[in-house]
């Protein structure tokens, strides 16, 4: 049975911290890999520029408080990330009749509050890999947490792949073992459904965890678990890129990455349901497809 929202106060002061969590995790994940920019002294892209955060605010339809909020871009386009995303939002309004009835609590009378941290980052090297985070709180006449982590090596196979593999999904595991003994299989089940191209049947990479409508009727663990992946993800990722990001690679390498972004691109515009839920809701366009590749083919 979900669990009753708690009175106006309580509600609004637990999306006050969710929204400063999300807020303060990107702040972290945007100097990490600024961090890494930093740090590139050899490699292919080592002469170029090491690349900073532009931040965009944008604002949603306001009509007479019943619709509103916003949020913030932080794009970087540099030497070791050829273009990484890190979104923060927080919106509320009423879903359209036509796309109510798909979400949790919604269909009485549409009216939803959201916010929630979106990262999608495409490196420069092939043999880094790319990855997709996100995490966020919902609140309909029903409050629930989302979202997950997953990885995409641009080849699904060899020993780098299953090393970092390894390290992304033990960071995981350690994140979900503490909240339920179950988390961790269940959820990277999630993902392995969720992130699978059915067109071409074939996963979108090597996975992670995936979670959705968590309400477990104990509100602080369910947002500590969501406060425990993105510091999972903060602790896993930087370390793969690190250890990846000078290593030479060569024109074929290249090519295979941006062949294989091309599913990212396909997924993410016919499967993925937080570009719908973005376009649904009066979402911000760049916002919502920030997490397209710069640069893509398709053979």
């Amino acid at each position: 049975m979900p669990t009753a929202l708690p009175p106006p106060a309580i509600l609004a002061d637990r999306q006050a911290q969710a929204k400063a969590w999300f807020e303060s995790l990107r702040d972290r994940i945007c100097a990490a890999f600024e961090g890494l920019e930093d740090a590139l002294a050899g490699g292919p892209h080592a002469g170029l520029t090491a690349g900073r955060f532009e931040r965009k605010e944008w604002d949603r339809p306001n009509h007479d408080g019943a619709e509103g909020g916003g949020g913030v871009m932080s794009v970087m386009k540099g030497r070791v990330f050829e273009k990484v995303g890190v979104n923060v939002s927080t919106v509320h309004g009423t879903f359209s009749p036509e796309f109510r009835g798909s979400i949790t609590g919604a269909g009485e009378d549409g009216h939803f509050w959201a916010s929630g941290i979106s990262l999608v980052a495409h490196m420069r090297s092939p043999l880094v890999p790319a990855v997709h985070m996100n995490t966020r709180m919902l609140v309909t006449s029903q409050n629930w947490f989302g979202g997950g982590a997953d990885l995409t090596p641009m080849f699904l196979e060899g020993v780098e792949t299953e090393e970092d593999k390894a390290d992304f999904h033990a960071a995981l595991k350690a994140a979900c073992d503490p909240y339920g003994a179950d988390y961790y299989a269940r959820f990277k089940e999630w993902c392995d459904r969720y992130f699978f191209l059915p067109h071409r049947n074939e996963p979108r990479g090597v996975g992670g965890i995936f979670y959705d409508q968590l309400d477990t009727g104990d509100w602080a663990a369910d947002f500590a678990f969501t406060r425990a992946v993105g510091e999972a993800f903060l602790d896993a990722y930087p370390r793969i890129v690190a250890r990846r990001m000078r290593q030479e690679w060569n024109a074929a390498q290249r090519e295979h990455q941006l062949v294989r972004r091309g599913r990212y691109v396909e997924f993410n515009l016919l499967h993925d349901r937080g570009t719908l839920f973005g376009l649904k809701t009066g979402g911000n366009i760049e916002a919502i497809l920030m997490s397209l590749p710069p640069e893509v083919k398709w053979p």
